[in-house]
């Protein structure tokens, strides 16, 4: 297939898109805005590929993504473009609502027009709301109720796209994914934040307790398990993906800190546990996510095969060694918000 991909110049867009070139066929369109969160970089292994093509376009201008689509005439789209930041969408949400359900309502009109075969979007676990430390992972029958600026303006997209399948004969597909970590991961995020913050002694904020929970799933069986559903899911349905490994965050940052110490101590030989400092909990913090994968592994034959220790292990070594990446990154994204470094 000719595959659109949008946001593929982000976290979980780079890794399907280095997926895609380097273990398929399928060529690739990466359609991207080039936000703060967005870096060439991630894909510089495969962008000199003849089946990868880059096209800097905004999912929020409908005249450029109509002229996008003539131009490639895709058969599928996978559409990961989003502002995805939680903390973000508290201090500033327009933008949320502005990109991930205006630019989706532009990117389902313009794939409609043009015939697109298959419309894939890739959502998040957020939509479900929170969890009680003893409820049932979510399944693809949980009930909607998102609880913060972000995962409402994704459930509003997730609809959006059932209601162009119901009403349009779209041959739609949605995914809800559990929380991602890898390399390339925007340095706002909670690993390669701690990690950074770890590697040059600094304080690592931790919100409240730290005892929310999170089920986290390594990116690369995040992008197999996208790419299987472009190619094999059933129209109409919803895949929920997992990584079938929930920590708390004070266990994540922790977890973190004892790795950096074994390879690369502090100069005082201080543990980087006594680095951990808690801070006023964000708004709406919802306590647990968890996510039951049973029916993607069921009929699509999926299932995650990296575990937490080893994903981690390489995540923070990818880190150590790919300063060049993150630090621009990092600037960046501080000198946007208007922040002092």
């Amino acid at each position: 297939m000719k595959i659109l991909i949008t946001g593929g110049l982000g976290f979980i867009g780079s890794a399907v898109v280095r997926h895609l070139i380097g273990d398929s066929d399928h060529e690739v369109i990466n359609l991207d805005k080039m936000t703060y969160a967005a870096t060439t970089a991630s894909v510089s292994s495969v962008e000199n590929n003849p089946r990868y093509t880059f096209e800097q376009t905004d999912i929020c201008d409908p005249e450029a993504l109509r002229e996008t689509f003539a131009k490639h005439r895709p058969d599928a789209v996978m559409h990961l473009a989003a502002e995805s930041h939680v903390d973000r969408s508290i201090d500033g949400p327009s933008a949320f609502i502005h990109t991930n359900l205006i630019g989706t309502f532009n990117l389902l009109e313009a794939a409609r027009n043009s015939g697109v075969a298959r419309f894939h979007h890739v959502s998040t676990d957020e939509v479900y709301g929170s969890l009680g430390m003893t409820d049932p992972a979510f399944t693809e029958q949980t009930s909607y109720d998102p609880r913060s600026p972000y995962s409402a303006s994704k459930a509003g997209s997730d609809h959006l796209v059932r209601a162009w399948g119901e009403t349009y004969g779209m041959s739609t597909l949605i995914t809800n994914c559990s929380n991602n970590y890898g390399p390339y991961h925007f340095p706002e995020k909670l690993i390669p934040l701690v990690t950074i913050k770890a590697m040059a002694g600094d304080p690592l904020p931790v919100y409240g307790k730290g005892d929310n929970v999170r089920d986290w799933l390594f990116v690369e069986d995040h992008a197999r398990a996208l790419v299987l559903v472009a190619e094999s899911g059933l129209p109409g349905e919803t895949y929920n993906i997992g990584g079938d490994e929930e920590r708390t965050n004070l266990e994540v940052v922790t977890a973190i800190c004892h790795q950096l110490d074994s390879i690369d101590p502090l100069p005082d030989g201080r543990p980087r546990t006594d680095l951990i400092t808690f801070v006023a909990d964000r708004p709406g913090h919802d306590l647990r996510y968890a996510i039951d994968h049973s029916k993607i592994g069921a009929e699509l034959g999926w299932a995650p095969t990296v575990g937490f220790e080893q994903g981690l292990e390489r995540t923070v070594e990818w880190y150590r060694e790919n300063e060049n990446w993150w630090g621009p990154l990092q600037q960046l994204a501080t000198e946007r918000r208007g922040l002092k470094t």
